[in-house]
């Protein structure tokens, strides 16, 4: 008779007790994972659930079972049956014993520390300090350092728990911070004292558990204690990011995220951290404006009351012809202003109504569209192709999901305009003018849907047959045909490209091929709600409202200069307007220039707002800041002055009766070709937005503005191209689109391809030039 062995069942799981409290964990977790999963509090300083784990502090050391000397609960695995004790007498005395070694360097300042009332060093502290210290020795003292205009230091309160590295390392991707020194002597610093260039470098400030990094801009503002929390949205992308608006006497004094796993999880844009910096600016708009005398730089302007405004904007409108008014909405707009939008343009009987400002390219009636894959399917992908996008600057929590894709093993391939400063590995880059783009899209597509069973759209034929292969677009191409799960990345240089619609369909048509699928990345907070509540054209788009030179325009939250891509255009088209009606939290000069009334709206912090993700997925969120002077929220602006004209859809009584009245329409795209442009006669420009330059808050924020991405207004050249001109570093020059003129210093710059000129736009010196993939002829400035 043979024995037969059966062998025990696999599993993930291993049994062990805690405190006398029996349960399991995952195989490899550590002691302090399983202990936060059952309710058990272990003190820690170094751990962090987000970060790699380091064993610095010790403060989380506890007794095992059979075990020499206490072990730290961050790094030791649970093994099976493994007994912990997190109160015993050898866990308690290890612990106090850690505690009292941190705290004999430690500065007792905390009355004047920002981080008191809500300091991790504090809390332990009262549970495992000392009332007495046995050292009387002098505390060291240790070089502040600066990491520039967002994070303030105070580096002698640090107790190198190198949760501040680990995240620059780690998730930022920058590796700008270290420990120097040994002993006594260690201190956390930059190396060479450079400034921290991350775009997420807040959330240091959050993962540091003591004082030693705080919000500069918040420095000795107000206390923890004395501040509200409001529940809020980030509004300067399409991710939403999630976030507490931190309150005092209806300011906002500081911006924290709010965990939220499937957006940001626990992280925040600098961005979206410190841009409330600008809503008190100089130009805030506070009361109704009317102007007296023609428009221009010259025009009285004179504040009067809501009712005699909204009777001059009601006026106004009401005297313009239904096809010689135009609506434009800044693609931020909450849903609840653009349904209104669209009910004033139905009552006006108007189709000219519209919010997407960038685009060039509308021939195939491009409109936002959510995610076809979520952030956590693309952390998950195994090949991400980047098509004219750096989601650094675009989108900053996107680009930690690919960075952390990339960590996975990911392989990350581009086709951009320019060489970006990604903070992962690409295995392909392929970087080329604007026009070269579509060039190279052309061949990966060839090459990619040769012999495949799908249809290419119409119109493609002879464009694809004259597509000529590379090695790299055959490297590209191959390693999309050969990755598993793919996923395509349209930014802000493919869609708002001359020819978008051709890359939009060659990404579909390419996807359709291999089973990718593609996310356009919507260009603006609200695009894709802003679609789907009807601010879309029935009738002239954007582009062609400020090409035709309506009669009337309409402007919701609009910097007429510097949020549309052709700002020269717009300007000239809004100055030869008859009139311009602008709801607006600021008023600039460019706005007081064409502007007939200026009505003073809230920016979405200090509203009651919906927004729509790039995930389809609706975020609704109170008024946090109080509004300044006689402004108003733009709904109840918008909600008074269609009462006024009698128009349906207007008679509710509050937000709630607003949304309850509002429905979604089903928008898609459609598959028209636009005709192919080839620039000639100068340089390609390439035209990106600065991602502090977005939107009319971001550029009023000073801690933003004077951070270190925030580039000046230049151009910048090609070595090669900038030798062939005869122009050197620094030196200035005239830029010449052949209708608007600018004067720029010249900036050297490797990353720009060969045959381009890189050109930022949100500044007003570049506002004149025409806009991405317009040919610029540039010579030095004489004299």
């Amino acid at each position: 008779m043979n024995a037969v062995v059966t062998a025990p069942p696999v599993t993930d799981q291993v049994n062990i007790e805690i405190d006398g409290v029996a349960t399991t964990a995952p195989k490899g977790s550590m002691i302090i994972q399983a202990a936060d999963r059952i309710g058990v509090s272990i003190p820690r300083f170094c751990y962090h659930d987000k970060l790699p784990i380091a064993a610095n502090c010790r403060m989380c050391l506890v007794d095992v079972e059979k075990a020499p000397k206490p072990m730290p609960a961050c790094a030791t695995p649970v093994m099976e049956g493994m007994k912990v004790y997190t109160q015993s007498k050898r866990a308690l005395d290890s612990q106090r014993n850690v505690m009292e070694f941190l705290l004999i360097n430690h500065p007792l300042d905390c009355p004047i520390c920002d981080q008191g009332g809500e300091c991790e060093l504090q809390d332990v502290a009262m549970g495992y300090g000392q009332s007495v210290s046995r050292f009387v020795e002098r505390k060291r003292v240790v070089a502040d350092e600066d990491l520039g205009s967002l994070v303030a230091t105070d580096m002698t309160r640090c107790i190198h728990c190198t949760r501040c590295v680990r995240f620059v390392s780690e998730i930022a991707g920058t590796y700008e911070l270290g420990g120097m020194g040994r002993g006594e002597n260690l201190s956390i610093g930059t190396y060479i004292g450079k400034n921290v260039a991350s775009e997420l470098s807040g959330n240091i400030i959050d993962v540091c558990p003591v004082g030693a990094l705080t919000n500069k801009p918040f420095r000795f503002r107000a206390r923890a204690w004395e501040l509200t929390a409001r529940p809020s949205i980030g509004y300067h992308d399409a991710l939403g990011s999630n976030l507490f608006l931190h309150l005092r006497r209806g300011e906002i004094l500081r911006t924290v995220p709010r965990d939220n796993e499937s957006l940001n999880e626990s992280w925040l844009s600098d961005r979206d951290r410190y841009s409330h910096a600008g809503l008190r600016a100089d130009d805030r708009v506070t009361t109704p404006m009317l102007r007296d005398g023609k428009a221009g730089a010259e025009a009285s302007w004179r504040e009067v009351s809501w009712d005699e405004a909204l009777a001059q904007v009601a006026k106004i409108l009401s005297s313009a012809p239904a096809d010689a008014l135009g609506i434009l909405a800044h693609p931020s707009t909450s849903n609840e202003e653009g349904a209104l939008l669209a009910r004033l343009a139905k009552g006006f009987a108007t189709g000219n109504i519209d919010h997407r400002l960038n685009e060039l390219d509308f021939a195939d009636a491009p409109v936002a569209q959510p995610f076809a894959a979520t952030l956590a399917e693309i952390e998950a992908a195994d090949c991400v192709l980047l098509l004219g996008c750096n989601p650094r600057l675009e989108a900053p929590i996107l680009g930690h999901r690919l960075r952390k894709a990339w960590k996975r093993g990911a392989k990350i391939a581009a086709i951009n305009p320019l060489a970006f400063d990604l903070h992962f590995e690409l295995t392909h880059s392929l970087v080329t003018t604007p026009s070269g783009m579509l060039d190279a899209m052309l061949s990966v597509t060839r090459e990619l849907t040769d012999g495949a069973s799908v249809t290419p759209p119409a119109g493609f034929a002879a464009a694809l047959g004259a597509a000529e292969s590379t090695a790299q677009t055959s490297a590209l191409a191959e390693l999309l045909r050969d990755a598993g799960r793919v996923v395509v990345v349209l930014g802000e240089s493919a869609q708002s490209h001359p020819n978008a619609s051709w890359l939009r369909a060659l990404t579909r048509h390419t996807a359709d091929a291999i089973g990718a699928r593609v996310n356009l990345l919507p260009q603006g907070a609200n695009a894709v709600g802003l679609a789907r509540y009807g601010a879309l054209p029935s009738a002239l788009n954007a582009r062609e409202m400020i090409s035709t030179a309506l009669d009337t325009y309409l402007l919701y939250g609009i910097e007429p200069s510097l949020d549309f891509a052709d700002g020269g255009l717009s300007q000239r088209a809004l100055v030869a307007a008859s009139n311009v009606v602008a709801f607006a939290a600021f008023a600039p000069q460019s706005l007081r220039d064409v502007a007939s009334v200026i009505l003073p709206i809230g920016v979405l912090p200090e509203i009651d707002a919906t927004l729509t993700n790039a995930h389809g997925i609706e975020q609704s969120f109170s008024a946090a800041a109080k509004l300044p002077g006689n402004a108003r929220q733009g709904w109840r602006v918008l909600r008074a002055l269609g009462g006024q004209l009698g128009f349906d859809g207007f008679s509710f009584d509050d937000i709630n009766g607003l949304r309850g009245s509002m429905q979604t329409l089903e928008v898609a795209a459609g598959e028209g070709l636009s005709e192919r442009t080839n620039a000639s006669g100068g340089l390609q420009r390439v035209a990106t937005t600065p991602i502090y330059r977005t939107d009319a808050v971001v550029r009023r924020s000073a801690p933003l503005q004077a951070h270190s991405l925030n580039r000046p207004a230049c151009i910048s050249l090609n070595p090669a191209d900038a030798q062939t001109l005869g122009m050197t570093n620094g030196q200035m020059a005239k830029v010449d689109d052949g209708i608007g003129v600018a004067v720029l210093p010249v900036v050297i710059d490797q990353a720009v391809p060969l045959g381009a000129a890189w050109v930022e736009r949100g500044h007003t010196a570049t506002a004149p030039l025409a806009t991405a993939g317009s040919p610029l002829r540039v010579e030095p400035v004489k004299g």
